[in-house]
């Protein structure tokens, strides 16, 4: 378990005189450049998005071989066991909620940051990697749910679903309001409560699967600048074409310019 916890921390980491009136005109114009400059610290790059995630996930995987965590997960599992009998089943449906809404508030007239394309790489590369990273780890740690129905506990793979979607609607829709992105994690928090209390996951698998859901996106971000450079979407130029062959034969042709 220690290597697997370095794994993720190696994954993670002359003046001339010049005329007052120039002078003033220069002073407006560069005036938003040198506002841009201040704004351009660590919390502003891409990579500041990573911090939460790795917070996530470091937690997780220390919680599976450090004593006081893994009592805070036996602990919650009894006290959920003993006030809740019941089985929740909306989870099944809420994991998908955010993930809609993306596409859906676009189609209700609130703007999105990226097109309709880039949107769909986004959400396609992000489930990829949330989806490869979450059932790699659950067959190769073998953590017994609390359950005990099999050993497929760590990560939760409900929670790192509903957060991919979570933090690509609050990445998309930002700028028009935070509060919408807010929504999104409220919906995938209470997925990932209801996977305690469905006594389906522990803690520690909850957040680490938020973590990874994030992570996933944020990776994703870092590489839609390759998927629009090769599909044209920055310049309108299209690298990659595919077009429909008609003839003796049917079927498609893929041109790829370099």
């Amino acid at each position: 378990m220690k290597q697997l916890f370095f794994v993720f921390l190696f994954f993670y980491f002359g003046i001339l005189p010049v005329p007052a009136q120039v002078v003033d005109s220069i002073r407006v114009e560069t005036q938003p450049d040198v506002a841009v400059t201040q704004k351009k610290t660590f919390f502003s790059s891409p990579y500041a998005g990573f911090i939460i995630p790795a917070v996530f996930i470091s937690y997780g995987v220390l919680a599976q071989s450090q004593d006081g965590l893994q009592r805070l997960d036996r602990k919650t599992h009894q006290a959920v066991s003993n006030r809740f009998t019941g089985k929740i089943h909306a989870d099944d449906i809420t994991q998908y909620a955010p993930a809609v809404a993306v596409y859906g508030l676009d189609f209700m007239g609130v703007k999105a940051k990226h097109n309709l394309g880039d949107r769909t790489f986004l959400m396609a590369s992000s489930y990829l990697l949330s989806t490869a990273s979450v059932q790699t780890l659950k067959r190769t740690t073998g953590i017994m749910r609390p359950d005990e129905s099999n050993a497929l506990s760590f990560p939760s793979g409900h929670t790192a679903t509903s957060f991919v979607g979570a933090h690509l609607l609050f990445k998309e829709y930002k700028d028009t309001s935070p509060w919408i992105g807010i929504a999104g994690y409220a919906v995938a928090t209470g997925t990932g409560a209801m996977r305690i209390f469905n006594r389906r996951h522990w803690v520690s698998d909850v957040v680490a699967g938020a973590g990874i859901g994030m992570l996933s996106v944020e990776i994703s971000y870092l590489l839609l600048p390759v998927f629009q450079k090769m599909t044209g979407g920055r310049d309108g130029r299209k690298n990659i074409v595919i077009a429909p062959v008609l003839g003796n034969n049917y079927g498609a042709a893929l041109s790829y310019t370099f």
